[in-house]
């Protein structure tokens, strides 16, 4: 398998998915927010159709579009409007909707097979997409592991967090940024009905066996990366398609994860948390942020 140049280029984007991914749905699922994944996913179709009728990159004006539906769900949601939930699902279904009708419409001779940008096209990657991944993963990586603590501690409580200084509103757009950024980033390996696969469900496994917020992210990119590298592995071998390979692994893993932990342990032991103590300026309680987690 590694004698083919497109396999190693392959296996290098999904193990930089694979990193990414769960370090944001981490912090996604701790919020409740798991299906913004989806309904980002179906807005970086429109940018996707717009960046292939006007002839320009459509990786740049699906990351542009991302990161306008991100920052504006996010708005809605700190002003703790009603209509957040709403809103979710106009972009979503208009996103996809919208990404269908400008294609339609696109001029003659225009690109216009969106099906490498719905169920990914892994096997695809070039040298130049890598080049792009990295930098990408680099920035993601750097926001959710950096600030890892501070984001759980906002996770955790918001109020609080804000009275112990902590700058609540710039973290969560960061956060919003972020996805929407590890959205496009992910669009060409899982394609952008996928991603959310894999950014909620290694999220969901560090739940079922993590013990604090920093086992928490260990696990989930253990398990991103595990099931990215194997899913590619297992899609060559099976002549599958790689993006739902990989989610149908992740599947397989949480599914053994949650059967292991139902047999094994009982519903009741539970202990406290390990929290991650975020002091605040002078004056104020500390915050502190953490996972509970079984024994």
């Amino acid at each position: 398998m590694l004698s083919y140049g497109f396999m190693q280029l392959a296996l290098v984007a999904a193990v930089l998915v694979g990193l990414t991914a769960p370090t944001v749905g981490v912090h996604l699922v701790q919020r409740r927010l798991s299906l913004i994944g989806d309904g980002l996913g179906h807005v970086a179709l429109l940018g996707v159709a717009v960046g292939l009728a006007t002839r320009t990159a459509p990786v740049l004006t699906a990351l542009l579009a991302t990161v306008g539906g991100a920052v504006v769900l996010e708005l809605l949601r700190s002003r703790r409007s009603a209509g957040t939930d709403v809103a979710l699902a106009v972009m979503s279904y208009g996103g996809i909707a919208g990404g269908v009708v400008v294609v339609s419409r696109a001029p003659a001779g225009t690109p216009a097979n969106l099906d490498s940008y719905l169920f990914g096209a892994l096997t695809t990657t070039t040298r130049g997409d890598l080049v792009v991944f990295a930098g990408m993963a680099v920035v993601v990586l750097a926001v959710t592991i950096g600030l890892s603590r501070h984001l759980f501690a906002v996770a955790l409580d918001e109020e609080h967090a804000a009275a112990s200084g902590l700058p609540v509103l710039r973290l969560n757009l960061l956060l919003a940024v972020v996805t929407a950024g590890t959205v496009t980033l992910s669009m060409r390996v899982l394609g952008l009905l996928l991603i959310s696969g894999l950014m909620v469900l290694p999220a969901g496994c560090a739940q079922l066996v993590a013990w604090s917020s920093r086992s928490s992210l260990a696990v989930a990119v253990l398990v991103g990366v595990g099931a990215s590298v194997g899913g590619t592995v297992l899609s060559f071998h099976a002549d599958t398609p790689s993006g739902a390979t990989i989610v149908l692994v992740t599947v397989g893993v949480f599914v053994l994860l949650a059967a292991g932990r139902a047999t094994s342990r009982g519903p009741s032991r539970w202990r406290r948390p390990d929290a991650a103590v975020v002091p605040g300026p002078a004056g104020a309680e500390p915050v502190r942020a953490g996972l509970g987690v079984p024994r």
